[in-house]
């Protein structure tokens, strides 16, 4: 089947009009430069064709307040206001979710279902999110702010293609007999690891749910799951669909809280046998020292990233430019392997430069709701505010603004799409996950010069590439110390290609066939033989 692809998104022509118009100069730059409005003003927001059915805390099967009966708000990021509110849990949640998972691990059916059974269960649950996927696809969209044909044609599916993977994988794990010296019969037995702990981040709530769940159900294990505080509400929709799908209580249960609470004690429980994370590299670092203060549980941890896209000058410059484009600015910015260090040959620069603020400038920015719109608001204040921090930082280091540079409009979360050009290696646009629609171009000489500077970060999460020699793309794919390299494309996901990184980009890998030696121990059995046949 090939590769479901977020970049299919760069096919669909968008016809709108600017929504932004040119109003001045950089001070920085001899060149004028197009600025956007801080003027615009939306049309009211379009009501989300959703009504919001869950917002307590699963545990054991049962949708419960949480123990303390506090609740927080989630609120929607194209205005501000709340969208709901949700179940507050916290340790004592925490303590009860892991009980009933301990439980359905050590005294229910699902690790005693043979493999088929729980294949088909997860079988069944990919179907009922074909069915309910319009009210997956808005709530996740009222929920995160970004856009709805995103979350509708391109997550929606590659959601159900996850659980059909991991469905495939669920009967087709097994362990190896294995030659030894000596009269002696030795095997392997690939063993679910137990109870395990998920945290999981608000920038792809439904695709980082299926990231984790479904290798963790595959392998027979039972699960707790903390949601992010911004973005709870689909992981509780879709804990619903697989109670109907036939999923036994206490396998599946979810906690929405805050990392210092509920996040905490999930990561420093002494009966959770395993913790993966999903979420900021300074976060992770705080979870693998729970988890080892506690009971040393293993841990798998898929955190920040500075991606390098780098564009040599054999490179059809409009592709280029479109590719760079996407893997800066898809999702808000908000996509921890984005392409935040754009690296072109000095040769094409200056017309790189060009092409990639008059595509900024064109790309539509609004209601996340309405078709054609590419970009909708970042997910809240705090980030909203960092990201403004981080342009400021840009201006102020003497990046020269070629467009956008602020906010738009007064209401919500929206920024203007924006591109430094001149940035150097050593500023914080350069060097820190910006998260959020900036683009930094730098200028390079040649392919050593490159390689070291694109290395030369603490990050290695992922890395593009953009040529017409096979012999660039070759030497660039050994080159690059990142997890994923893309070749001429960018953003390619499925659900049998590993994701991960090197360096402080994380432990482990999801997808594929790699992600079921994050949940599975490996146990060898030895007994001797009596007079054997052959060894």
């Amino acid at each position: 089947m090939a590769a479901s692809r977020f970049s299919s998104l760069l096919r669909r022509s968008v016809s709108a009009a600017p929504l932004l118009r040119s109003i001045g100069n950089n001070s920085n730059s001899a060149r004028g430069i197009r600025r956007f409005s801080t003027a615009t003003v939306f049309e009211e927001p379009i009501t989300p064709p959703v009504q919001i059915t869950y917002t307590q805390n699963l545990i054991n099967g049962h949708f419960v307040d949480a123990a303390s009966g506090k609740t927080f708000p989630t609120y929607d990021p194209r205005t501000g206001e709340v969208i709901a509110h949700v179940a507050e849990g916290d340790a004592e949640d925490v303590n009860r979710a892991v009980a009933a998972a301990r439980k359905a691990f050590d005294e229910g059916p699902w690790p005693k279902m043979t493999p088929y059974e729980r294949s088909r269960i997860l079988l069944r649950f990919a179907h009922l999110v074909e069915k309910h996927s319009e009210e997956l696809a808005a709530l996740e969209t009222w929920d995160n702010g970004k856009p709805h044909e995103q979350a509708a044609k391109s997550e929606l599916p590659m959601l159900v293609r996850l659980f059909h993977y991991y469905a495939g994988w669920a009967d087709k794990i097994h362990g190896l007999t294995v030659p030894a010296d000596g009269n002696y019969h030795v095997q392997t037995l690939h063993e679910p690891i137990g109870v395990a702990g998920q945290i999981i981040p608000w920038n792809f709530p439904l695709l980082m749910f299926a990231w984790k769940v479904g290798p963790a159900l595959a392998c027979g294990n039972t699960i707790v799951l903390k949601t992010a505080e911004q973005t709870p509400l689909t992981a509780l929709y879709v804990a619903k669909l697989f109670l109907e799908a036939g999923l036994p209580p206490g396998v599946l249960n979810i906690i929405s809280g805050f990392g210092p609470t509920a996040g905490a004690a999930l990561a420093s429980h002494m009966d959770v046998d395993k913790i993966a994370f999903t979420g900021s590299t300074e976060t992770g670092k705080i979870v693998q020292e729970l988890a080892a203060r506690s009971n040393l549980k293993p841990v798998t941890l898929e955190l920040g990233g500075k991606s390098p896209f780098i564009i040599f000058d054999d490179a059809d410059i409009d592709k280029a430019v479109e590719l760079a484009h996407f893997a800066l600015f898809f999702n808000q910015g908000q996509c921890c392997c984005a392409g935040s260090r754009t690296y072109v040959h000095e040769h094409i620069y200056d017309e790189f430069v060009e092409k990639a603020k008059a595509r900024a400038v064109r790309r539509a920015v609004g209601d996340p709701f309405k078709k054609g719109i590419e970009q909708g608001p970042q997910i809240d204040s705090e980030q909203f505010q960092k990201v403004l921090r981080y342009i400021k930082s840009g201006i102020e280091s003497n990046a020269t603004l070629e467009c956008g540079g602020d906010r738009i409009g007064n209401k919500g979360y929206f920024v203007q799409p924006t591109v430094f050009s001149n940035v150097q290696d050593d500023m914080l646009i350069a060097q820190d996950e910006i998260f959020g629609p900036v683009q930094s171009i730098l200028k390079f000489k040649d392919i050593n010069d490159v390689i070291r500077r694109a290395n030369a970060t603490r990050y290695g999460l992922a890395a593009g590439v953009f040529t017409g020699s096979l012999e660039t793309a070759n030497t660039m794919m050994r080159a690059l110390k990142a997890g994923t390299v893309w070749i001429n494309c960018f953003d390619v996901f499925d659900a049998a290609i590993p994701f991960g990184g090197y360096k402080m980009s994380g432990v482990g890998r999801e997808k594929g066939i790699y992600s079921l030696n994050n949940y599975l121990q490996v146990k060898a059995v030895v007994s001797p033989l009596k007079n054997p046949a052959w060894l």
